[in-house]
């Protein structure tokens, strides 16, 4: 390029009414050559219109980076509830479209379990690592489905916790599906056609289903102890390591409850 490299920003922003010619010939683009002239004036007004164009580029760059910030900082903080912004700057979380008060399930929802499943929910939180938020819907389902069934709602939570570990998505190589682990096709007839094959995955159709078959094993095997093992498909097992194991953590869940209620 002919323009000489000395020309700069600051003397290409000098005023319109500069003389173009005198700047090229002061800075020695002309030395002269009317050929070498009129490069240098292309080549200088190459420059000038590109040093512009990069000028409001660059501006223009900064309004829109500007305003992609504001939009997020807007969006986090009108969603107070969500894990973002909101959150570390301490907003509220929400339940329902409600602010949502105490812990860190924070949720109103829980009110409507007993104390004695409140607390349950709790120690299984702890014990399994499982937010008690999460835990809300799957003990709400398991206390109305013990009510509907008339199975023990302490029996039905310890059950989702020896076969799923309350992981609503659990499948076994078997084909065992959700909460309670369900084989949908032997169990048809009490999921509606129309849920669809996911809905066996969704906590409250998995133990409602799930509280029908445990309690129809225990009619039919005549105890709960006999109706555990019925339920995990292990009725020939003598030492009943199943049922065990599931009593064994309706007793801690109970015992989670009683210290609950004493300490009211």
């Amino acid at each position: 390029m002919m323009l000489h490299r000395s020309i700069t920003w600051p003397v290409l922003e000098q005023s319109e009414g500069y003389d173009a010619t005198r700047l090229i010939r002061d800075q020695g683009g002309y030395e002269g050559n009317p050929m070498s002239l009129s490069r240098s004036l292309y080549s200088y007004n190459d420059a000038r219109g590109l040093f512009r164009w990069l000028h409001y580029f660059h501006v223009d760059v900064m309004v829109v980076a500007f305003a992609l910030t504001a939009l997020a900082v807007t969006g986090f903080m009108a969603s107070p509830g969500r894990i973002g912004w909101g959150r570390l700057i301490g907003g509220p979380e929400t339940v329902g479209g409600r602010e949502a008060v105490g812990p860190v399930r924070g949720a109103q929802a829980d009110q409507r379990l007993t104390p004695s499943l409140r607390a349950a929910m709790d120690l299984a939180a702890q014990r399994y690592r499982v937010s008690a938020a999460a835990l809300v819907p799957v003990f709400e389902a398991a206390q109305n489905a013990g009510r509907e069934f008339d199975v023990d709602p302490m029996l039905l939570v310890a059950v989702v916790a020896v076969e799923s570990r309350f992981n609503p998505i659990s499948e076994s190589p078997m084909g065992a599906q959700g909460l309670m682990q369900v084989i949908p096709r032997y169990h048809a007839d009490k999921i509606s056609p129309a849920a669809g094959q996911l809905s066996i995955l969704d906590p409250v159709t998995n133990i409602k289903v799930g509280a029908q078959i445990l309690r129809e094993a225990i009619r039919r095997q005549g105890s709960v102890q006999d109706g555990l093992q019925y339920y995990a498909g292990a009725a020939d097992d003598l030492d009943k390591t199943y049922a065990s194991k599931v009593l064994a953590e309706k007793s801690r869940f109970e015992q989670a409850g009683k210290r609950k209620e004493a300490a009211v």
